[in-house]
């Protein structure tokens, strides 16, 4: 992330790509070491960009490849300790439980009711969420009071939704219709609208550094924070623009392409 200054980045929300999903990135590393090589790399730039005392959020979990579980919400805590971040929480996201991807890992036990025949299916994924250092709170006492005014947290929402528990349930973005993210493995807009609200500040910066088709800058945006985001795929250029531009049509928008990215 050569573009971004060190120590800019207030806030990290993003969702790597799940290593090898069957329906949304088959093949797309050589193996796991791949993907856990991809993701130390990722982790150690991202230690330069972010600033001190702040979060960084993954949206991620196990995967699923082949018969063959890999340990990726693991492999991930340990990289980002490696790289020399703390781990700060994990918050469990909750699908509904009416909607399962796939269902044929359950049912082994409904053909062969007998013990060693359990195989869950899995409606959550977690929420990471890691801290560089520790922060200063005196941070807080020199923002202007607009700025702490449009930073407060709304406490009915924190409330009332349970944003205190470690368990979000939070329904997730539905293959329905004509959605801008069809064919594109995107998180719901309430995950990243809850933690820009309770990691950052108005007018502050924050980071995806795996766009995708945009969600998290759609919601930096509408909550008043400017965003930085990384795609490698250009094709996602358009649907990007459209989010963006349903927020403010006259928003300052730049994309850069470098080779093989965007």
């Amino acid at each position: 992330m050569k573009e971004i200054p060190d120590e800019s980045i207030h806030l990290m929300v993003t969702s790597p790509p799940y290593y090898n999903a069957p329906f949304d990135y088959p093949d797309l590393f050589k193996d796991y070491d791949d993907y856990l090589s991809m993701m130390k790399e990722f982790c150690g730039e991202l230690y330069r960009v972010l600033a001190p005392g702040r979060v960084a959020c993954f949206v991620i979990d196990d995967m699923l490849v082949e018969g063959e579980k890999f340990p990726v919400v693991a492999d991930t805590t340990r990289t980002m300790l490696d790289a020399g971040f703390r781990y700060r929480d994990r918050i469990s996201w909750v699908k509904p439980k009416g909607y399962v991807r796939i269902s044929r890992r359950s049912g082994v036990l409904l053909q062969h009711p007998y013990p060693m025949y359990y195989y869950p299916d899995n409606i959550q994924e977690s929420i990471l969420v890691f801290q560089k250092g520790k922060f200063d709170y005196s941070y807080t006492k020199n923002l202007s009071t607009e700025v702490r005014r449009k930073s407060r947290i709304d406490l009915e929402k924190y409330n009332g939704e349970d944003w205190y528990l470690t368990v979000w349930n939070v329904t997730n973005v539905l293959p329905l219709g004509e959605r801008l993210e069809k064919g594109i493995a995107a998180f719901p807009e309430e995950i990243p609208r809850r933690l820009v609200r309770l990691y950052s500040y108005y007018g502050e910066t924050v980071l995806d550094a795996f766009l995708g088709s945009g969600t998290t800058a759609k919601v930096a945006l509408e909550l008043g924070r400017n965003s930085w985001g990384y795609e490698i795929n250009s094709g996602l250029r358009t649907v990007i623009r459209k989010k963006l531009a349903s927020v403010d049509e006259k928003a300052n928008i730049k994309f850069s392409t470098r080779k093989n990215s965007l």
